[in-house]
């Protein structure tokens, strides 16, 4: 498989997108029950087929695009690929405050890409951007990312526990950054019932807690996926004046308020959501990892 996916790491972009836009296709015909999901998920939330239908063929090209972020070869610019930034300025003048940035990056777009091409952008000026990785449980996948898909410049993971979580802390509070996908759905224990898109979800208390916590600045981050393999377009919009960053606020109403952020910058860009995911299940039942974002615990 790690031959595979460095063979199709040469392809170019245009044509790798064109086979995952029929890969998507493909598996929208031959998947009922992923199809009933896909519908069913963003006809809830308000959509029409015309907005949603874009996000069948973006899922194939999602994942057309993975060989290339993963295995291109070393000191191959992912910069290259990305043709425009939009409202970077607002999130270097937060970053040159030195109270850190989280990014809340939801799985929309081309994820994967905002994180590379963000960190590479930015090592020079303020190091590489943090984040939290679990590690693939199928043998496969967690053969190509250790070949290659986390060890990029600009790119520093951490684990998925309470060692993880504290240093995102640290990260923070000493000016860095870090982004944090908020549309998951957390352990039982780690999160609350909050709206999404219309529906109660359970949401993740993380984010929120580390953006009380530490007083850093909220950025919805966005790497939007141009037509035809012509590039991408990263966009930061700064979360301002909600529970969110209010330290005084309920956790309930700091999750909220990022749902509500994370639902505007869903129905800007409806077309490139990953609409099949499950977000409205069930928690499962699982040991709470994340204790150290908890007040006592991160003074």
């Amino acid at each position: 498989m790690v031959t595979l996916f460095r063979l199709l790491a040469r392809v170019p972009m245009p044509l790798m997108h064109r086979l995952g836009a029929l890969l998507g296709w493909m598996v929208w015909w031959c998947a009922p029950d992923y199809r009933r999901r896909f519908k069913a998920n963003a006809e809830n939330a308000g959509f029409t087929p015309d907005q949603y239908r874009p996000a069948i063929a973006a899922a194939g090209q999602m994942a057309a695009e993975l060989p290339w972020l993963w295995l291109r070869p070393q000191g191959e610019s992912v910069l290259r690929r990305v043709v425009r930034w939009e409202g970077v300025e607002a999130f270097e003048a937060a970053m040159q405050a030195k109270k850190g940035v989280i990014l809340v990056a939801p799985h929309l777009g081309s994820w994967e890409m905002c994180g590379q091409a963000i960190g590479e952008r930015f090592l020079q000026a303020y190091g590489p951007i943090t984040a939290l990785f679990r590690p693939a449980r199928k043998k496969w996948m967690a053969e190509l990312i250790a070949a290659g898909s986390r060890d990029r410049p600009g790119l520093q993971t951490l684990p998925t526990n309470n060692t993880g979580v504290r240093g995102l802390i640290r990260t923070l509070r000493s000016g860095g950054y870090t982004g944090i996908l908020p549309d998951q759905v957390p352990p039982l224990g780690q999160g609350v019932w909050a709206p999404f898109l219309g529906r109660p979800a359970y949401t993740m208390t993380l984010l929120p807690r580390l953006a009380q916590q530490t007083g850093a600045a909220c950025f919805l981050s966005v790497c939007e996926r141009l037509p035809r393999g012509a590039g991408y377009v990263i966009r930061f919009e700064p979360i301002m004046g909600t529970a969110l960053t209010d330290p005084k606020a309920s956790i309930e109403d700091a999750a909220a308020a990022m749902n509500d952020a994370i639902g505007r910058l869903i129905h800007s860009l409806p077309g490139q959501y990953v609409w099949d995911y499950a977000r409205y299940k069930e928690p499962r039942g699982e040991t709470v990892v994340a204790a150290a974002a908890n007040g006592e615990q991160a003074q």
